[in-house]
């Protein structure tokens, strides 16, 4: 990827407004994410495992690709994708290291 590939990722903080599962997949949640924007959007992300208290993302700040085309998943619109990390401890998603960050505030 050249740099100039990668000067259009766009990535934004969001927070998690709710998450619920996705029926018949032991993977997929299906977040609803502020991003300072009028309305909420769609996040669908195979993060289940990883979370089985969904209560624990409510009002979290994660990082979020945000430029995404929309994606159909298990006939759900996602309309953006949380980041994470994955290691032998497990997976962790990308959270602002500063706890000011606001919802739709852009990396860069």
């Amino acid at each position: 990827m050249t740099y100039d590939d990668f000067k259009k990722v766009e990535m934004k903080v969001g927070e998690i407004i709710s998450a619920e599962k996705v029926e018949k997949s032991e993977k997929l949640l299906k977040l609803s994410v502020n991003f300072g924007e009028v309305a909420n959007r769609q996040v669908i992300s195979g993060i289940a495992a990883a979370y089985p208290d969904r209560s624990v993302l409510v009002g979290k700040k994660f990082i979020f690709v945000t430029n995404l085309e929309p994606r159909s998943i298990m006939g759900l619109e996602s309309q953006a994708m949380i980041l994470a990390s994955k290691n032998e401890a497990g997976l962790s998603l990308v959270a602002p290291v500063n706890p000011e960050a606001k919802s739709g505030d852009i990396l860069g």
